[in-house]
């Protein structure tokens, strides 16, 4: 799994993270993570369901953002965490993201809930390759 780092002083009424990945697969994984570790302790969450997801997007950037809000619209619309991710990212005329995410309800005292996380946003949004990484800076609305 790739590592993510939490930016204290971002934003105030924001959590902001920068994550790196050796492939375009662990970089969404690992900030898939991280968007999670905001609202819950991601330790917890056993991969009891498991929910297939398919994205495509002309930019790698735009389609980093929709995994995103397709998590977060997951989250809400289904009342459950998740903290596995299972993915798969090709390149044709267009990214194409195929994949799986695990997790369960959400249950307020087995995941120390913390905050609720409502959107990602654009503001300092990037995605690029430094040399053999991936890398992406987020900032989501809680």
């Amino acid at each position: 799994m790739g590592k993510f780092r939490f930016l204290e002083h971002v934003a105030i009424a924001d959590a902001a993270f920068e994550a790196q990945g050796k492939t375009l697969e662990e970089l969404f994984a690992t900030c898939a993570l991280a968007t999670f570790e905001v609202m819950a302790n991601t330790k917890r969450v056993e991969p009891k369901k498991k929910i297939k997801i398919e994205l495509e997007h002309e930019k790698i950037d735009n389609l980093l953002f929709d995994w995103l809000a397709e998590l977060i619209y997951l989250k809400d619309a289904k009342e459950m965490f998740f903290g596995k991710f299972d993915l798969k990212i090709a390149k044709k005329n267009k990214y194409i993201l195929r994949g799986q995410v695990f997790g369960e309800k959400i249950d307020y005292k087995k995941h120390r809930v913390k905050v609720d996380v409502k959107a990602v946003t654009l503001h300092l949004f990037e995605v690029k390759k430094v040399r053999n990484n991936w890398k992406a800076r987020v900032v989501l609305d809680i």
